[in-house]
């Protein structure tokens, strides 16, 4: 892994604001194993310091936000972090191809709730007389 250079000493809270993320982010991605917590400096083997992250630290944190934002799961965030040791492009991009598929799933899915929506639309503009069909559609729907 390539070293990062300008950001150095960072408190937690310090990491947290550069990744845009609240600390409680940042203790959560540590306990699932994404993000290093840092040993605390201490005197004679007694900690007692802050703990100290660096550009590293920064760019996993944001590594894994922009990972999330384009749908990833945890648990492949923490498999696309391991494969960035591995040069495992491969494996990079079957994950890639599964992500893909799910989304153009949900936007089929999506694509026939807003054509289902548009008719309700037209349908309820159409005619001023009895129930609205969008209400009555969304009540149907609930049994």
């Amino acid at each position: 892994m390539v070293r990062s250079q300008g950001v150095s000493g960072l408190t937690i809270a310090g990491l947290a604001r550069a990744g845009e993320v609240g600390v409680e982010t940042v203790r959560y991605y540590q306990r699932r194993g994404l993000l290093q917590t840092p040993d605390r400096p201490g005197n004679a083997g007694r900690p007692g310091g802050f703990r100290r992250y660096d550009g590293d630290d920064v760019r996993r944190l944001r590594f894994i936000r922009s990972a999330q934002a384009a749908g990833f799961t945890l648990e492949q965030i923490g498999e696309l972090l391991a494969l960035d040791a591995t040069d495992d492009r491969r494996r990079a991009r079957d994950l890639a191809g599964e992500r893909i598929a799910a989304l153009d799933a949900k936007i089929e899915e999506l694509e026939k709730a807003r054509a289902s929506l548009q008719r309700l639309a037209r349908a309820c503009s159409s005619g001023s007389d009895g129930p609205c069909p969008i209400l009555t559609s969304f009540e149907r729907s609930g049994n």
